[in-house]
Formats: structure tokens, C-alpha cells, sequence
């Protein structure tokens, strides 16, 4: 290891070395390049211009002579190597008293002739030498990189630097319940152990994505106090045979050596499928590493005082053999935050940053259904960007309501500018989506209209339920599909054509209806489940789905799900031609305003 930071200097100096030979190079060419354009002329042509006083300067440099002219022209020609400018000059019939008159510079050019010489000479043996040194260099690197290769990419994260506890995570009492054993364990081992009691190996969390699975993992190590090995699945994995299986074994060889300790690994669905699902017959690199991974935690000690802790947000797919007892023994749910939840999640994410005092957190909590940790964390900081775009001091609710619309509904597109003609079919779009959701008891509150673009939608109407809830009655999906039929009803009510608009709507609703069906039991079919989705292992979505009924009972779907969309699109159109004139009036405002809250709305069904 202490080698390892010298081979960058090395290879530093060495192409320092080689640019300054080039630029020694380049300055000798410069140099030559940049002196005046001489011509050249016979000795017999020199001697005339002597004779004829036109001479302003005579520079002998060894057999060149150089002559510079009265008028400031420059030529040079050569003389016979032994022979002097004076005995030339003699020979040619110059005479003594011309010849005392001009001014003759003698340069001894012996030394500078040398070393010039000698270093242009060497200069191309440098540049070859230094050339093949360098390749020499980055194959022993490429060599050493190779040799690494089956290293774990696992990054330590020192007891001393961890700083994440339990008081920075909010929201998953539960879980973090789970885990205070493991932490109670990995610092007072000797408590379990004269009792008998065993700790389990591992711990797998298993949540949707965003709810803290890794921030949990590191509070552990934060409140235990020791080390933190933190790896993703797909960093095991490479497209050469046996480098995850290395890898895996370097990471558990380190693990031990830092024993007491956590491995965190995180996504281990990307090695942790269901093995024997690929193509390959089940013998890939992939199984390799899960066989792997899976004889290392059976060759723990009992005092090794390592423990193992996943993440997947896809426990439906984890080989079995993986959740076996005396592997991942226990299973910790990080369920999404309810109302309670999010409020302390609020609290945390807001303590560092200054909020209004009129921000009521609650209300905040109340208006997030369905946010996990990472999209409330995400809300604040886009509420923080807001605030110091608009060179705010404080965090009002202001900010936090249009953080929050950006969240759910996306920016708004003002460059998206709707003609009159599609500016009015949306608006009537919307508030048919409205106007359907709130007659019907099953469907959320209403919470906001607008027909200012976001992301993909022309327009939105924004249902805001009043508390969690976990469970869904059969006349709730009737009233909400109902509310979906809205908008495009609307369109074919007041317009007498339906637009494209709608698509994703009837996508919605086709799919609540086939689940109402299919999955829920809630139609003629009766109790019964129709296909099986948690075979999809390894292939495709397609070809993972077992089709588990006939063609027969598939064509009866089809035509319930039918019967289902249209018994609602039937008692959409009711509803619709009921309150049409309403519909006309909230429509005309919302052209106007193109924004309409909840107060607003609820007024217009308070005159009629």
C-alpha cells in the first residue's frame, strides 16, 4: 500500500520530462524560425559588394559568413573550411586599407555547436526512451488494476466519522425497534451470550424505495459505534466468471478482520434473485455470487460479532435459501409514513433550515399522502431552493405549497401556451374531473384545478384525501372510476367528440377495472385471483406472467371489465348532464383564473 501513491509521481515526472523536451525542441525551431530570411550569394558576388562600400557588417560563424548590408539587407554565403576572411578577402584583391575599414565579428561557435547538436541529437532518443518507459508504466498499472479486480468495492465508513443515529431517522418507530437489539447486541455481546441467545446473522429491510432502508442501516452503525461496509448488489457483479464470488469473499475476509462490524448491502435483489429463472440453465455469474454470499454467512462463528444487514424493495423475487433461519434471519418492514410519520419527518428534514413561524408542519403532513422519507426531504429542498430564488429570508407555507405541487404534478410549463379552442376543452376536462368527484362520497376532496400545463397533462385536478387510509371498498373504485370518466365525458357532453386528452385517464381506469376483477374479487367471477405475478423472476414481464385461467374465462374478463367501464361511464354522463349548467360556470372562471383552490370551488356548490 505505501508504493501505491508514488506511481502517479512517477508517471508525473516522467511526462514532465518529456514535455520539456519538446519544448526544447520547439524552442530551437522557434528560435531558427524566427530569425530574418537571409539569401545566398556567391563569394565572387560578396567580394563586389565589398568593394563597392555597401557593407554594414561582416559575422563569421565558423565557414559562414554572414553580411548584413547599408540598406539593411541580409545575405550569407561560405568560405573554405581552414581558410580566414582575411586571406579571402586578400586572395580576391581587396586591399589592406579597405579591408581595416570593415567591420569583421568573429563568433567562436565550437562550444554552442556541441552542446546544440548533442541535445538535438537526443532529443528523438528521449522522446522514444520516455515513450516506451510510459507504456511500461500503464501496463504494470493495467496489471495491478487487474490483479484488484476480484477486490470488494465495499467503502468503510469509520466508527470515528459515522455520525448518522437514530434521532436523524423519523418515521419508522417499528423498524427502529427491530434494530435496537442488533445494536444492544454488537455492544454488549457477552449480555446474549451468557444466556445462550444468538443474534441473528443477518437483517433484511425490506420497504419501497425512498422510505429509509439506508439511512436505517447506517444509524445502526452510528449508535453501535463500529464500523460500516456499504455495498450495492450490482457492484458484485461483472461480465467476468468468478469475479462477484472474489469480490464477495474479499468483503467478508476485510469483514471479519474489522469484526465488530455491519455489512450493509444494498439492492441485493440484483444478486439475490430466485436462482434456476435465467436462460442459462442457472449456473451464471449471478448464482455464482449468491452461492457465495450464501456460504460465507454459514461460516460465521459464533463470536465473530459480524452482522449482515440487505436492503430490497423486491422481497417477492429473493431466493429462499436467502431468508432462511441462520442467514437473514429476521425481516424488518420500513413501511411508507402515515400522517404521525411525516410530521417527524418534517421536523427532521426542517431543523436546519429557517421556517416561517406561521409553517404549521401538520397541515404540511396532511397535504403529503403517499411521500416517502425521500420525497419529503426532496419537498424541503425545493421549498429552500424557492425561497432563496425569491431572495426570501424565511421558508413560508407559500413556498412549501408550490414545492409541494411541483412534486406531485411537476413544474409548471408556461412556454406551453394552449390556443383558445384547446384552453377551453380543458378547462371543462378538469372540471368535469371535479365536478364528478365531489358529488360522489368514495372519491378524495377536491384540492386544486388548473389548467396550467404540467409535465405531460394540459391541465390537472388534484384530489386530496383527509386521512390515510390502507384499505379500499368496491363502491370507492365505483366513485373513482366514475371521476376518471369525467374529463372525457365532459368532452363528449359539451363538445360532442372526445379528444386525446383522456387517454391517460381511460388507461387508469381500465386498469382499476381489470383489477377489480382479476385481483380483488370484485365482480360476477366471484372470489378468485386471475394470473399470477409473482413469477416474474428473471425473464420479461411477458413471458415471467403465468396465464393460469382458459381462454374462456379470459374472454369473460374482458367482458366484465367492459361491463365495468361503461355502468360507470353510464352513471358519469348522469351526474354530468345533472350539474351541466355548474359545470359551464366553473369552466368559464377557470378560462379566466386558470388556477381554482378548494375554498373556491366548494363555494359554487354552496349557491347552487
Amino acid at each position: 500500500m505505501p508504493t501505491l501513491p508514488n506511481v502517479p509521481r512517477r508517471k508525473s515526472g516522467l511526462l514532465t520530462l518529456i514535455i520539456i523536451a519538446l519544448i526544447i525542441a520547439a524552442f530551437f525551431m522557434i528560435n531558427n524560425a524566427g530569425k530574418s530570411p537571409s539569401k545566398e550569394i556567391s563569394l565572387s558576388v560578396f567580394i563586389e559588394k565589398v568593394e563597392a562600400g555597401n557593407i554594414h557588417q561582416i559575422t563569421v560563424a565558423d565557414n559562414k559568413i554572414n553580411i548584413e548590408l547599408v540598406d539593411g539587407s541580409k545575405l550569407f554565403t561560405y568560405k573554405e573550411t581552414g581558410s580566414s576572411i582575411y586571406e579571402i578577402l586578400e586572395k580576391s584583391g581587396v586591399d589592406k586599407e579597405t579591408m581595416s575599414k570593415l567591420p569583421i565579428t568573429i563568433e567562436d561557435t565550437e562550444g554552442g555547436k556541441f552542446w546544440t547538436d548533442l541535445l538535438i541529437g537526443l532529443i528523438p532518443f528521449l522522446l522514444i526512451i520516455g515513450f516506451f518507459v510510459f507504456m511500461m508504466r500503464s501496463a504494470q498499472s493495467s496489471n495491478n488494476q487487474a490483479m484488484s479486480f476480484g477486490k470488494s468495492r465495499a467503502k468503510l465508513y469509520d466508527k470515528g466519522k459515522q455520525k448518522t443515529t437514530f434521532e436523524d431517522v423519523a418515521g419508522c418507530d417499528e423498524a427502529k425497534d427491530e434494530l435496537i437489539e442488533v445494536v444492544d447486541f454488537l455492544k454488549n455481546p457477552e449480555k446474549y451470550r451468557a444466556i445462550g441467545a444468538k443474534i441473528p446473522k443477518g437483517v433484511m429491510l425490506v420497504g419501497a424505495p425512498g422510505t429509509g432502508k439506508t439511512l436505517l442501516a447506517r444509524a445502526v452503525a452510528g449508535e453501535a459505534e463500529v464500523p460500516f461496509f456499504n455495498i450495492s448488489g450490482s457492484e458484485f457483479v461483472e461480465m467476468f466468471v468468478g469475479v462477484g464470488a472474489s469480490r464477495v469473499r474479499d468483503l467478508f475476509t476485510k469483514a471479519k478482520r474489522n469484526a465488530p462490524c455491519i455489512v450493509f448491502i444494498d439492492e441485493i435483489d440484483a444478486v439475490g434473485r430466485h436462482r434456476g429463472a435465467g436462460m442459462g440453465g442457472g449456473h451464471d455469474e449471478r448464482e455464482q455470487t449468491l452461492n457465495q454470499i450464501l456460504t460465507e454467512m454459514d461460516g460465521f462463528e459464533t463470536g465473530t460479532n459480524v452482522i449482515v444487514i440487505a436492503a430490497t424493495n423486491r422481497p417477492d423475487i429473493l431466493d429462499p435459501a436467502l431468508l432462511r433461519p441462520g442467514r437473514f434471519d429476521r425481516r424488518v418492514v420500513v413501511d411508507m409514513p402515515d400522517l404521525k410519520a411525516r410530521e417527524a419527518i418534517l421536523k427532521v428534514h426542517g431543523r436546519n433550515k429557517p421556517l416561517a413561524k406561521n409553517v404549521d408542519l401538520k397541515k404540511i403532513a396532511k397535504g403529503t399522502p403517499g411521500f416517502t422519507g425521500a420525497d419529503i426531504e426532496n419537498l424541503m429542498n425545493e421549498a429552500a431552493i424557492l425561497t432563496a430564488k425569491t431572495n426570501k429570508k424565511t421558508i413560508g407555507n407559500h413556498e412549501i405549497e408550490k414545492s409541494i405541487e411541483k412534486v406531485v404534478m411537476g413544474p409548471e410549463k408556461k412556454s406551453r401556451i394552449l390556443n383558445k379552442e384547446e384552453k377551453k376543452i380543458t378547462a371543462y376536462h378538469e372540471v368535469g374531473h371535479a365536478v364528478v368527484g365531489h358529488v360522489l362520497p368514495g372519491c378524495d376532496p377536491v384540492h386544486k384545478i388548473s389548467i396550467i400545463s404540467r409535465g405531460m397533462a394540459l391541465g390537472v385536478t388534484w384530489f386530496l384525501p383527509e386521512e390515510d387510509t390502507h384499505l379500499n371498498a368496491k363502491s370507492k373504485f365505483e366513485d373513482e372510476l366514475c371521476s376518471l370518466l369525467g374529463g372525457y365525458t365532459c368532452e363528449e357532453i359539451f363538445f360532442g367528440e372526445m379528444t386525446t386528452g383522456a387517454s391517460n385517464d381511460l388507461e387508469k381506469a381500465t386498469k382499476i377495472a381489470r383489477n377489480m376483477v382479476t385481483k380483488y374479487g370484485m365482480s360476477d367471477l366471484g372470489p378468485i385471483i386471475f394470473g399470477d405475478s409473482n413469477d416474474e423472476i428473471f425473464l420479461g414481464r411477458d413471458f415471467g406472467h403465468i396465464k393460469n385461467y382458459s381462454e374462456e374465462s379470459a374472454a369473460k374478463i374482458d367482458e366484465l371489465v367492459k361491463k365495468i367501464i361503461d355502468k360507470s361511464h353510464k352513471r358519469t354522463k348522469e351526474i354530468i348532464t345533472k350539474y351541466k349548467s355548474l359545470i359551464v360556470t366553473i369552466a368559464d372562471e377557470l378560462i379566466k383564473k386558470e388556477t381554482i383552490n378548494a375554498d373556491e370551488f366548494k363555494k359554487y356548490f354552496a349557491v347552487a
